[in-house]
């Protein structure tokens, strides 16, 4: 059969579509607006639910609260380094001074004997209540409120109050540093502040050794009125006092509070030895009393010392003594951010150099008496033992000891070496102790 040739009725032949430049620009353009309106709401939703849901995911944490430390200024060698400066200076200039000092004369200064009159005293007393009425903003009343029974068995609420000093803010509480004697084994704690305005406050933390403790208001229950009228109370430096400075008593120094008396400091030499530690004791002309308590401020109207009750620290005395801010700085510190203050149980003492060579003791610190049922009597050192090294760090003085014993927590176990007198010399002994706290 002849071959039939396929007959086909619609030949089609498919061409690509010319591309249509101006058409594709529209579309990445609009692709690109797009993409930037979407990051703009994500990055405008996130901003908005982040704070509400990052508590979810992390829990927020409690941010340190820091006190700087303070260093004692040597007035000899600023004396000195000023009197070099002073000198290069001088020598720098001379040449060009010469001619000019020919034609100066010399200045004429006229100097006038003047007694201060009675307004002259009232004029500086005002200034001081100036300073006092400004710092008062800090000062606040604490209560302790606990249940009692009467002699009918009617119960009622039996209070305690003292002063306060607010020291701080951590962002969820403001911190107030009071003493603990007035809050011991109660059922709440009250603050008020010096608009008359009362909230309750909780316990951080309390020293043992010194009696104070740093109490926290939540920042959500404190009224903008009240946060405008308050001050955070600065902390000086304490450790440059000098006798003869006027000084100013606020608080309860007399039991009643928001109280000024103003004086003089007559003695920055005395120190109180208490468990692992010796604070600095300063002593004032101002009338003390027995129930009185507060703080001490300088005329730049910063705290400058502390006046405590505790029994470690107080002496019957008819003058008010107040303990060295500076030197308690770092115990306020670990109280405000709720850390316990480590506590071995030594009374100690510095062997300097004339007693090492007169009494023939080897330096370090001299156990004057280890404190009954302390980790240091748990460990075995006896009085009469010097510290030589803690942890293998070695020590000559208290201050370096108690600077180790802050960096300690509750329960570590530290290797004290001390050296200790045999029937013919001193022998080395280690003595491993559980760092405790003193309640």
């Amino acid at each position: 059969m002849p071959h039939k040739e396929e007959v086909h009725f619609i030949r089609e032949k498919i061409k690509d579509k010319p591309l249509n430049r101006k058409k594709i620009l529209y579309k990445g353009i609009a692709t690109i607006g797009y993409a930037i309106l979407f990051g703009v709401v994500s990055c405008l939703v996130f901003c908005v639910l982040r704070p509400i849901m990052e508590p979810w995911f992390e829990p927020e944490q409690d941010q340190w609260v820091g006190i700087p430390k303070d260093t004692r200024q040597d007035d000899t060698r600023a004396d000195d380094a000023s009197s070099d400066s002073e000198a290069e200076s001088h020598t720098d200039g001379e040449e060009k001074n010469q001619d000019q000092e020919k034609e100066e004369q010399p200045p004429v200064y006229v100097t006038e004997k003047k007694e201060m009159t009675l307004d002259d005293y009232q004029i500086l007393q005002n200034q001081l209540y100036r300073i006092g009425n400004q710092v008062n903003k800090s000062i606040v009343t604490v209560t302790g409120v606990k249940e009692d029974m009467d002699l009918f068995d009617s119960p009622y609420e039996a209070t305690g109050q003292a002063s306060g000093l607010i020291i701080g803010n951590s962002r969820k509480e403001l911190l107030i540093l009071t003493e603990y004697s007035v809050i011991e084994d109660v059922e709440a704690i009250r603050v008020t502040f010096i608009n008359d305005e009362t909230l309750d406050a909780k316990l951080k933390r309390y020293d043992g050794n010194t009696g104070i403790a740093v109490l926290g208001v939540p920042l959500e229950s404190i009224s903008d009125t009240v946060m405008n009228q308050i001050e955070i109370a600065v902390l000086g430096n304490s450790l440059n006092l000098r006798q003869g400075k006027m000084v100013v008593a606020l608080g309860s120094p007399l039991g009643t509070n928001y109280s000024i008396l103003t004086g003089n400091i007559t003695s920055v030499t005395n120190t109180i030895t208490t468990s692992d530690f010796i604070y600095t004791v300063f002593t004032t002309n101002i009338v003390s009393n027995t129930k009185g308590n507060g703080v001490l401020i300088n005329t730049d109207g910063e705290v400058i010392g502390l006046f405590l009750k505790s029994p470690n620290i107080q002496k019957e005395q008819n003058t008010l003594t107040a303990v060295s801010i500076s030197e308690l700085k770092e115990i306020i510190e670990l109280l405000s951010n709720g850390v316990n203050v480590p506590y071995i149980g030594i009374k100690g003492n510095t062997v300097t150099d004339d007693m090492s060579q007169e009494y023939e003791i080897p330096k370090g610190v001299y156990i004057k008496e280890v404190v009954v049922n302390s980790p240091a009597m748990t460990a075995g050192l006896q009085n009469g033992d010097v510290i030589e090294a803690v942890d293998g760090k070695k020590i000559q003085t208290m201050e370096e000891y108690q600077q180790i014993l802050l960096t300690l927590n509750r329960g570590d176990e530290v290797k004290i070496t001390v050296n200790r007198q045999g029937a013919r010399e001193y022998k080395k002994y280690n003595c491993v102790v559980e760092v405790g706290v003193l309640r």
